[in-house]
């Protein structure tokens, strides 16, 4: 198979779709691999990397996308990428649909293979693709929280660890998922107190279970949410429903309850944010300010590390990618019944019912 890595264009967007090492896997595997050239760049890896791995490098994106069956990238196509997508190409990557309605509209129009890596689905639950990605905005929003509760950046002027003689800071995690976890687990290592929430019983118990003591769960609803967001000074929104919208879980009269500089990192920005004012910000813009709390939401945060996430996200996708060129998209997800919930449009129907309930598209849903 003919397989394309472009260049990644969305805003600040470091990460590229794959490593040298795995275009070494898929060329031994008697795959053509087609890189743009200086994809890499941003995440370490350089032209010549990838030509000794065996891929072979293009100039531009419209070619990558012109002689490839198959794209490989991280984040979803923006507008100017969608005139290069073509019918029945497989297009793998991160989506999202059900944040964008143009997005989906566009890729139905375009009637290709869209298989989202944030749905790809295992028996237990889980999902393999999207989590080293989460893992890294878990991580990270604890980072970039800390840093907006600076006062130059308008927070509260808070230091999440505390000194002795003075209380540490709070931090509010609303999600006990991949991204609640490792949130709890950053803010636990700073010496912040943290309050972690969700609906789910059994993930409440394994949290007071690894955490430590000043890691203290709580069953999530809306009256315990007023009651924390009263007192805490850093919010995390960690919230995810499977390829859905995340529900809105602070509303925009709730952020007057708030002290002023408080500050919310939504990481569910890219399904729509869980809180109401959450809108996509850019690493070049990345707060802005509503009623004197601060809000982060970076619609694609761990491109700011990017050789760390995608040498992460190669480990895991590599092997769904090999299946797909060994065998095309319809056997590989005959054969891989966790592939196969990672189908999300298919040449012109939509066959993910969460998005056709996102945007009541009963009448294109297969």
């Amino acid at each position: 198979m003919k397989i394309g890595i472009p260049k990644e264009i969305k805003n600040n967007e470091s990460r590229v779709g794959m490593t040298p090492s795995g275009v070494f896997e898929l060329v031994k595997n008697n795959h053509t691999v087609y890189v743009q050239s200086k994809a890499g760049e941003g995440s370490g890896f350089f032209d010549e990397d990838y030509k000794s791995a065996g891929g072979k490098i293009l100039d531009t994106i419209g070619q990558v996308y012109a002689i490839s069956e198959m794209i490989v990238k991280v984040k979803e196509p923006i507008e100017e990428e969608y005139q290069y997508i073509q019918p029945g190409q497989i297009v793998f990557t991160y989506f999202h649909f059900a944040s964008s309605e143009c997005l989906t509209r566009a890729m139905l129009d375009k009637k290709s293979v869209c298989i989202a890596y944030e749905t790809v689905e295992d028996s237990d639950g889980s999902l393999p693709l999207l989590t080293p990605m989460s893992e890294v905005a878990g991580r990270m929003a604890i980072q970039q929280g800390a840093k907006y509760l600076e006062k130059p950046a308008k927070g509260r002027g808070v230091l999440l660890g505390g000194v002795p003689g003075v209380q540490p800071g709070k931090v509010l995690v609303l999600g006990a998922g991949v991204v609640g976890i490792q949130a709890a687990k950053m803010a636990a290592g700073l010496g912040a107190h943290v309050t972690i929430m969700d609906v789910n019983m059994k993930r409440l118990r394994y949290v007071n279970d690894v955490m430590p003591s000043h890691v203290v769960t709580e069953f999530s609803n809306e009256f315990n949410i007023r009651k924390h967001i009263k007192t805490h000074d850093l919010i995390i929104g960690g919230v995810l429903l499977k390829g859905a919208k995340a529900p809105k879980l602070i509303t925009r009269e709730m952020l007057k309850e708030m002290r002023p500089g408080t500050v919310i990192v939504d990481v569910a920005v890219d399904q729509g944010g869980c809180v109401e004012t959450t809108r996509p910000t850019t690493h070049e813009e990345p707060i802005y300010i509503i009623d004197d709390v601060v809000h982060y939401s970076v619609a694609n945060m761990p491109g700011a590390v990017p050789y760390t996430s995608t040498v992460a996200l190669t480990n895991v996708t590599l092997p769904y990618v090999l299946k797909l060129a060994n065998l095309g998209w319809e056997k590989a997800t005959e054969a891989d019944a966790a592939l196969k919930k990672g189908l999300n449009i298919v040449n012109g129907e939509i066959v993910y019912k969460e998005i056709s309930e996102a945007f009541e598209f009963e009448d294109v849903l297969a």
